[in-house]
């Protein structure tokens, strides 16, 4: 064992491994993996082994397929066998919802490049796996790259690999500290003490005291997991052919062949926590006895749905934990405020995710950015609330327990909630509100009135006619919205100016005035559609989405320049804003001050009745628009000035549900949709804020090769949508003369025009207005037509009054 090393990574599991091998297949050879007993001694022994491509999370989906594609890729760099068999697998619905959403679901896999699976009837898949009974089943999806590996061999492949790369693995070897040093980490192990660059905690069952050492508290908690291997089954002795990988969604199970028996898992609703604060360090070959009476309910369905179960029996029982994070996704990349500490945990299906896994976090130690857009595990996009024990506990028992369960886009879960509330959050909801979530926040999705309850669904629902009426308001009076749900950051110092030059590709706005303010990676895709704030006092302010408090911190961070200072004003600052053609006619009631007369982006510092705030002259619903900052504790008396002030000209509350019809009909993109880090700027018009002429800021470079070279192959458009009753929402295929030239970034319902609109990528030879397209909705094709950007006012004069 060396004194030093380049990145170490803790934890000799499936995810440790694929990390050590892509650094070291990347060049980066002076790595080691130290394993505190020997590989696979946690979860990854105990694993079912099952991999599939498919995925709600298209970027996620991605990742699998490239796991899928370098299974066989080790074996061979290896010469480790992996006992790789691709069966194929069915996943099937019994419900009308269910079988609905499915097929909404394989045209998502269609818009994303998964084109090998396809819809079944229940006769056909009883064919494909004729151990399976058909009973209560309506349909089902093939894919043809699903199957399962022996999962110690593909470890030992990973590590074979890497060591062939010049990798070090060192077994029998516990991390007892971690301390951070200016050059990076002190490991003090076992065997010795390490320095190095980099850390990477992949520590699995120990991730969370991994975590500790460094002072670091992350949202993980292990939950037992239950599977069952049967005793030959004749009928599989009888078949020529392996039965596919099979998941029964109604029924919670999945299923494969596993030698001439099955092996049956359980996804059961009674979920069980173990050892919240970490695995024993002794511990990693041990089980937990089963509990069959917990798993009953999930039991007899399974027996059910495989007949031949119920005539054999049961040769091992397998109950294991495995880690969780609260939405199920892995908690991957460099952790916020520790330089050089990256995690690689919480990877509860790490034979499917281990490889995009490993890649993406090589990529992001080496190049400084993943290649692919890997928000959805990004380990930044929880904050500190998620660090607390009983938040931690409900929210990962609500995945565990919903993992087959349906969630409607419109459905809103109640673990972890409410947590953090605006001040006014009793009032608005004595009037109506209905609350959604936004990371930690509750945010205001419409005022329903009391005691209204929305019905889950994959069309449009029941509070469709509301949002209608929102809408309604703000176009023909004014509309309240409460705007504690976008992030707010401080920017003061002498070098306050030099550094935002640096970190935006766009022109400073002037003293008093806002601008749309554009961010780039050093690759030159996107980092952020912000919008900054000059108050003119040498203070600037950066606002975003909230949910990317933590995410765009760090990114501040990690190019922080010299004599700036960046506070996070998030739990010190809220608001409200006014949208309609009557919203000058509130605010000028209020203040004796000239805010009525802010040119729009115009911002400054105003007496709002008893209230001093800061004022911007924007809008994101294309009207005349006022954004009002305040205190939180004057968040209240602020509601209630604004509402009295507006009462004589029609004043209504409204949510971000009628926000999101409003964008659309001006064709204003949004964060993880439109606008991600996966597009550059020409792809999303995003370019025309670009202040070329600039030097230094960040990613100038690669904009510059993409304006000076042939231009992206696929460009963002607007569609009206000859739809029916359900509108699209995202990354539905869009197709052209039955080829797929595009998919669907976000859509939804245009109340005031009464039309369904949606904003997608498509093919540059497909981007021409008036181009006749399709769009599969909810699964079924619907007619669709390229039109101008801002179908409402597209001169934009409602907003310049």
């Amino acid at each position: 064992m060396k004194s030093h090393y380049r990145v170490v990574v803790i934890g000799g599991g499936v995810v440790g491994t694929s990390v050590l091998y892509h650094l070291a297949k990347m060049g980066w050879s002076d790595v080691c993996l130290i394993e505190r007993s020997v590989l696979t001694a946690g979860s990854s022994w105990h694993a079912a082994g099952g991999i599939h491509a498919l995925n709600a999370d298209p970027n996620i989906a991605q990742l699998q397929a490239y796991t899928i594609d370098l299974l066989s890729e080790i074996e061979k760099e290896s010469g480790q066998n992996i006992g790789l068999h691709m069966t194929g697998g069915l996943t099937m619905a019994g419900t009308p919802d269910r079988w609905e959403w499915l097929q909404s679901a394989y045209r998502t896999f269609q818009s994303i490049g998964i084109e090998d699976c396809r819809l079944v009837s229940v006769e056909e898949a009883v064919e494909l796996n004729p151990i399976m009974s058909g009973e209560g089943l309506l349909g089902g999806m093939w894919a043809d790259r699903e199957g399962y590996v022996d999962t110690t061999g593909t470890v030992h492949a990973y590590a074979g690999a890497a060591k062939k790369h010049g990798a070090d693995v060192i077994e029998h070897n516990r991390v007892l500290e971690l301390n951070q040093t200016l050059e990076g980490w002190e490991i003090v192990t076992e065997k010795g003490t390490i320095n190095c660059e980099h850390v990477v905690n992949a520590a699995g069952l120990w991730a969370k005291q991994v975590g500790r050492m460094a002072g670091i508290e992350l949202p993980v908690s292990p939950l037992n997991h239950h599977y069952l291997v049967s005793d030959t089954i004749p009928k599989l002795e009888e078949l020529d052919f392996e039965v596919p990988m099979t998941v029964d969604l109604e029924g919670f199970t999945y299923m494969r062949q596993d030698q001439k028996g099955l092996l049956l898992g359980i996804y059961e609703v009674d979920h069980e926590h173990w050892m919240m604060d970490g695995a024993p360090w002794e511990y990693g070959f041990e089980l937990q006895k089963e509990d069959t009476d917990r798993i009953e309910k999930e039991l007899i369905m399974g027996f059910e749905r495989y007949p031949d179960l119920q005539n054999v029996g049961v040769k091992t029982w397998v109950n294991g934990a495995f880690t969780f994070s609260p939405d199920g996704n892995p908690l991957v990349g460099p952790v916020p405020g520790k330089r050089g500490y990256w995690t690689a945990c919480a990877v509860m299906a790490g034979f499917l995710q281990g490889g995009g896994v490993g890649k993406s976090l090589a990529e992001w130690i080496i190049n400084g950015e993943p290649e692919a857009d890997v928000y959805g595990m990004d380990v930044a996009r929880y904050g500190v609330f998620a660090e607390n024990k009983q938040y931690i506990k409900e929210t990962t028992g609500q995945f565990y327990s919903r993992r087959f369960i349906m969630t409607y886009p419109n459905e809103q879960l109640p673990a972890g909630r409410p947590l953090k509330m605006a001040p006014a959050y009793s009032d608005m909801t004595e009037a109506g509100c209905q609350w959604g979530q936004s990371w930690d926040l509750e945010v205001p999705l419409y005022f329903g009135g009391k005691g209204f309850e929305e019905t889950p669904s994959l069309k449009r629902s029941n509070a469709f006619d509301i949002v209608a009426a929102e809408c309604k308001a703000v176009r023909e009076n004014v509309g309240l919205l409460d705007i504690s749900g976008f992030s707010r950051f401080e920017v003061s110092g002498a070098g306050a100016e030099a550094w935002l030059n640096t970190i935006f590709a766009t022109k400073l706005p002037e003293a008093g005035r806002s601008r749309l303010a554009v961010a780039l990676g050093e690759d030159g895709r996107l980092k952020g559609d912000l919008t900054l704030f000059n108050w003119g006092d040498g203070t600037y302010w950066i606002m975003g989405s909230y949910y990317l408090r933590r995410w765009h911190m760090r990114w501040f961070d990690d190019h922080m320049g010299a004599d700036v200072q960046v506070r996070d004003l998030g739990d010190e600052v809220c608001g409200f804003s006014l949208s309609g053609p009557n919203a000058r006619k509130v605010i000028e009631k209020l203040s004796d001050g000239p805010v009525g007369d802010l040119p729009f982006m115009g911002c400054g510092a105003f007496d709002i009745g008893m209230l001093r705030c800061k004022v911007g002259r924007m809008s994101v619903t294309g009207e005349l628009g006022y954004e009002i900052h305040c205190r939180m504790g004057d968040h209240i008396t602020l509601r209630k000035t604004l509402l009295e002030a507006g009462a004589d000209v029609g004043i209504k509350e409204i949510g971000f549900n009628a926000m999101l019809s409003l964008r659309l009909e001006k064709s204003y993109g949004i964060w993880s949709a439109e606008f991600t880090q996966g597009y550059t700027p020409a792809m999303t018009a995003m370019d025309r804020w670009i202040d070329f002429d600039k030097e230094g800021f960040v990613g100038r470079d690669a904009a510059l090769a993409e304006r000076d070279g042939n231009g992206p192959a696929q460009v963002q458009v607007t569609l009206e949508i000859e739809a029916d009753g359900a509108d699209a929402s995202g990354y539905e295929p869009i197709w052209q003369d039955g080829n797929k030239i595009g998919f669907v970034t976000s859509g939804g319902y245009g109340h005031t025009m009464g039309k369904s609109y949606a904003m997608g990528l498509v093919d540059v030879a497909s981007a021409a207005e008036g181009m006749d397209l399709t769009v599969h909705i909810v699964g079924v094709e619907r007619t669709a037509k390229v039109i101008a950007p801002s179908p409402y006012d597209p001169k934009g004069k409602a907003m310049r009054p």
